[in-house]
């Protein structure tokens, strides 16, 4: 993981074309900013996580053919 120091309105670039801002630092809490083109996803871990979890296809076991 590359961990980067940033602080109020300073921004890192991934890729060329998706930009993270921090917006704002508040005690533990810190506020960014995400710009990134349309076609790519932007969610919160858990967010993300949740999405992944319902599109798994239910694990039903299979009888042995007899």
């Amino acid at each position: 993981m590359l961990v980067l120091s940033r602080q109020r309105d300073e921004s890192i670039v991934i890729g060329g074309d998706v930009v993270i801002t921090v917006v704002d630092v508040r005690g533990d809490k810190v506020r960014i900013g995400i710009s990134a083109p349309h076609e790519v996803p932007v969610h919160r871990e858990e967010v993300y996580e949740a999405i992944h979890a319902m599109a798994e296809p239910a694990t039903v076991p299979l009888r042995a053919a007899s």
